[in-house]
């Protein structure tokens, strides 16, 4: 296609078949986890761009939601981790309203995750480990963004990471109070697979009383 035609095709008529895959009850595993597992492992493997990129999607008290992508970290029985500035705009809405949702989506793959949840705060033990496995450059950063707050510029941003950067030259860099990770412990998650016509593959795992039930949803 070329770029005149790109340029006035219309949004509505952007669309693509889905045809690689089948995805049936019979063939998941019985722990949800484990299925998270095995397809994380097969687009780790199939060299995806950002593979454990996934939106997280928190709300106030009142209910308005926000959504952003952030790095999971790690997964387990216990859950989904990741890690972020306690006093950001998630920070503060996982704070008053510990329930998020999760989405994970490798295009190439034709397949969707999506996990929801209640959220808590990992130790500070478990985040200490994690920050000093980091860059140093971005230990320093966390030090140096007062995440979501309104700056006058990028000079002001730099100004200050400069300041922070001589503050700690030559020492250990500390876990900053604010600084930490949350852990999401699943009581759902779909997995979605494409497939032609928009009949969509949708396995559901939902948790009752420490059981997981799995379902198909409609496309």
């Amino acid at each position: 296609m070329s770029e005149d035609n790109r340029s006035t095709k219309s949004i509505a008529e952007l669309r693509r078949e889905y045809s690689q895959q089948a995805l049936a009850e019979s063939e998941v595993c019985k722990n949800p986890i484990d299925q998270f597992s095995e397809w994380f492992e097969q687009a780790y493997s199939a060299d995806l761009l950002d593979v454990n990129a996934m939106n997280l999607s928190t709300a106030t008290k009142q209910g308005k939601p926000s959504s952003r992508i952030v790095l999971l970290k790690g997964v387990d029985e216990a859950g989904f981790r990741f890690y972020t500035n306690y006093e950001s705009r998630k920070g503060r809405e996982l704070n008053e309203n510990p329930h998020a949702a999760l989405c994970f989506y490798w295009a190439p793959l034709e397949r969707q995750v999506r996990i929801e949840g209640e959220v808590e705060r990992l130790s500070r033990l478990t985040s200490e480990a994690y920050f000093k496995q980091r860059p140093r450059e971005s230990r320093l950063g966390a030090w140096a963004s007062k995440q979501s707050d309104q700056v006058s510029s990028r000079e002001e941003l730099e100004k200050r990471f400069r300041k922070i950067k001589q503050k700690f030259k030559n020492e250990e860099i500390p876990l900053p109070d604010f600084w930490g990770g949350f852990l999401l412990r699943a009581h759902r998650i779909e997995f979605w697979q494409g497939r032609k016509g928009r009949m969509h593959d949708r396995i559901c795992y939902e948790k009752s009383n420490a059981e997981w039930n799995i379902f198909r949803l409609a496309p």
